[in-house]
This record gives structure tokens, sequence and C-alpha cells, in this order.
């Protein structure tokens, strides 16, 4: 049986949208990397707070950093009103 080439691109189409993972909004990583390095701050005092994976804490402060670096160079806010 021959497949048509517009179903099997259609096909394909498909599979790439269902199998590429999602992007979450940048702010959402942020604040969930802000999130976890606060639980991970929790943890080391309180022992029944879970502690997050060492891998995971490590990347979110490198993401807090990169937010942090990135601000610092703009000159408006997200809402493209001035800073200064």
């Amino acid at each position: 049986m021959l497949v048509r080439p517009a179903i099997a691109l259609a096909i394909a189409a498909l599979a790439i949208a269902i199998l590429s993972p999602a992007r979450a909004d940048p702010r959402d990583v942020l604040r969930a990397c802000q999130t976890v390095v606060k639980r991970a701050d929790q943890s080391a005092q309180d022992a029944s707070v879970a502690k997050p994976d060492e891998a995971e804490i490590t990347r979110c402060r490198q993401v807090i950093r990169d937010w942090t670096l990135r601000e610092s160079r703009m000159s408006v806010d997200e809402e493209g009103r001035p800073l200064r």
C-alpha cells in the first residue's frame, strides 16, 4: 500500500508536535528556580523539608544568576517603561 506524501507529511508533523517538549515561559522557569533554591535553603535549616537534587539546585542558581545579569543590562521593565 502506497502512502500519499501529504498524509505522510501530516503524520510526521503531528509526531514532531507531540514528541517535542513544551517550552515554559522564561519567567515561569525563573520563579520555579527561585522556589527550588528557597526550598534547598529551608532544607538546610529544617530536616523535615525534602532537599532538591544537587544538580537541579546548581542549574537553578545559574538560571537566577543569568536573569540577574540580564535585568541589570535592561533599561526598561517588562512593560517598556524606563527604569531610570
